[in-house]
């Protein structure tokens, strides 16, 4: 490893904590910095590449979206000229807002200058646990602080700033669903690490404690969606660490997730009253907020119709809100952004193109899975676990919200991504398990044969 790998190692990391304080990253100043920093990213690896040699990961996760941003160029490309309204030689062009489909092409390549800086920099086992302890350490302390905001000043971040059009924030996100959606993938490492028996047993209490943290301001969010990733995301680590196991092992690890409920549940009600918990229960959620749950079935059967209507090439990556209205049965009062679904707003987005881009990510998603999850290394497969399962609960969560779209979320998402692909390389400075011998023999009993499974990188 050189300067400049470790530089741009940190750049990543200053990068995502600039945009998850500055408010998720969403505003136009705040975006301008995320593209020079993308920029500046990418001049530090191609002078790398000058220095030491090009190096470049061969995960194939990283095809579909640099393939999303290139077809929205091809979207906003003129292929004829129309006249309308008078005006004559207007250009044709796939995208029915071309300027917003410019400005998500340079989003989205953005990402992938961050995705694929990670891919590469991420490359030893050294990294991989300071990652591993500075996703759980500032995803604890980002949570205190959200807590001590919601008790001082619940509808302000940072005291000093209330959204202009409404909004419900929560830590330093304008929307709590966007806020929850971090809270769930930054307690997914630790969790996973402490499942899979990758943490010794004096620093477990630490874990713990974080993720007890995290869950708690999690539940005073008051996001429905990100309760449903949190509970599918507990869910799917007790299914995937317990396979093969004794009853014994299950039952505890059962037990202790419903610890973590319990414990999160005290903390929301001791912070803040029962009334933090209350929104969970409500029926009448139409008149809190257009936006929420029952309109959200009106927003998905519009776009559902901008869909069947624009297929097979989509009205153009972020064009959403320029042609909602148009099929929006609704009265208008209420502007939206997004689909409240990802997968839906994909495809109305890129049409086919969409579906399939969407398709091979999720394929090569759960090839790398399978591989990494099956390494014998106790640190490594602890943070594999974890990472898929923070994973897992965000395309979970995508089903009822648009967190992908926030680029702090996104970043996060990357980086768990990133995390389980490095998970499945063995590196010089592995460290030896603590509890070798019993790890191996467990997973003697209860896993297929090394040999039925490739251990290359997807």
């Amino acid at each position: 490893m050189n300067w400049l790998d470790r530089i741009a190692f940190l750049l990543i990391l200053v990068v995502f904590v600039a945009m998850t304080m500055l408010y998720g990253g969403v505003h136009q100043p705040i975006l301008a910095l995320f593209y020079i920093s993308a920029a500046v990213l990418a001049l530090l690896c191609a002078a790398g590449a000058w220095a030491k040699g090009l190096r470049v990961s061969k995960s194939l996760l990283q095809i579909p979206l640099l393939a999303l941003g290139l077809y929205a160029i091809l979207q906003v490309i003129p292929f004829a000229t129309t006249n309308d309204g008078g005006v004559n030689g207007i250009p044709r062009t796939i995208s029915v807002d071309p300027f917003a489909t410019s400005i998500a092409a340079v989003q989205i390549f953005s990402l992938v200058v961050f995705f694929a800086a990670m891919l590469v920099s991420f490359n030893s086992a050294k990294r991989l646990r300071a990652l591993a302890a500075f996703i759980a350490i500032f995803g604890a302390a980002y949570a205190f602080f959200a807590i001590l905001q919601s008790v001082l000043s619940p509808e302000m971040i940072y005291g000093i700033y209330k959204p202009a059009t409404g909004g419900n924030p929560f830590g330093t996100f304008v929307n709590r669903n966007d806020y929850a959606a971090m809270m769930v993938m930054f307690s997914s490492l630790p969790l996973g690490m402490v499942f899979s028996g990758a943490v010794p047993g004096e620093r477990k209490l630490l874990y713990l404690v974080a993720v007890a943290l995290m869950a708690t301001s999690l539940l005073l969010s008051q996001s429905r969606g990100g309760l449903v990733a949190f509970v599918a995301e507990v869910l799917f680590l007790v299914i995937v660490t317990s396979r093969g196991r004794g009853t014994k092992t299950v039952a505890l690890k059962v037990g202790l997730s419903a610890l973590f409920l319990l414990t999160a549940i005290g903390g929301a009600v001791f912070v803040g009253g029962e009334t933090s918990l209350m929104r969970f229960g409500r029926k009448d959620v139409a008149v809190e907020a257009p936006s929420e749950t029952t309109s959200r079935f009106h927003i998905w059967s519009v776009t559902t119709r901008m869909i069947a209507h624009s297929l097979p090439f989509g009205v153009g990556v972020g064009a959403f809100p320029a042609v909602y209205p148009e099929y929006d049965t609704g009265s208008g009062f209420e502007r939206v952004e997004q689909a409240h679904n990802d997968y839906l707003q994909l495809v109305s987005d890129a049409g086919l193109v969409g579906v399939v881009l969407g398709g091979l990510f999720i394929y090569a998603l759960v090839r790398q899975a399978r591989t990494s999850v099956k390494v014998e290394n106790g640190l490594r497969h602890g943070i594999a676990v974890g990472a898929l399962a923070g994973i897992v609960a965000i395309l979970v969560h995508s089903l009822f919200d648009f967190v992908l779209h926030i680029t702090a979320v996104s970043l996060l998402f990357l980086m768990l991504v990133a995390m389980l692909v490095a998970s499945a390389r063995n590196y010089q400075d592995d460290v030896p398990d603590f509890d070798e011998p019993r790890r191996n023999s467990r997973r003697r009993r209860s896993m297929p044969r090394q040999n039925d499974f490739a251990q290359t990188e997807i």
